[in-house]
């Protein structure tokens, strides 16, 4: 039996519009060439039911999101431009399991990013 594997080389948390963007370009290639395989339609079914912005604006909103102190992490930004919360609640959901208590203040500046990119 021949065993393959896949070895990551490289890895980056991309946001589910920068994905659909991704999976847009191989399924056009690959319909090219055969019908596209089951998990391949329903990946992008979902890609296209959840992604909130295009996938330039969603990469500008993580880069803004980034510079803030209270998020600093690219994970935490990909989470909150994935998500775009629209409550104070829903941005403290996403922090929960992190370390970092946020003031209302914090919260309140993460929303105003948000908001800015909202469709």
């Amino acid at each position: 039996m021949v065993e393959m594997f896949k070895e990551v080389r490289d890895f980056e948390y991309i946001t589910i519009s920068e994905a659909k963007e991704i999976m847009e370009e191989i399924a056009k290639k690959r319909q090219e060439e055969a019908e596209l395989l089951f998990e391949t339609r329903r990946a992008l079914k979902h890609l296209r039911l959840f992604a909130k912005l295009p996938a330039d604006k969603a990469k500008e909103l993580v880069d803004e999101l980034v510079k803030l102190p209270q998020v600093g992490s690219k994970e935490i930004a990909v989470k909150l431009a994935d998500i775009m919360p629209r409550i104070p609640d829903e941005v403290r959901i996403i922090y929960a399991k992190e370390r970092v208590t946020l003031t209302p203040e914090q919260i309140q500046e993460i929303l105003d990013v948000i908001d800015k990119y909202r469709i």
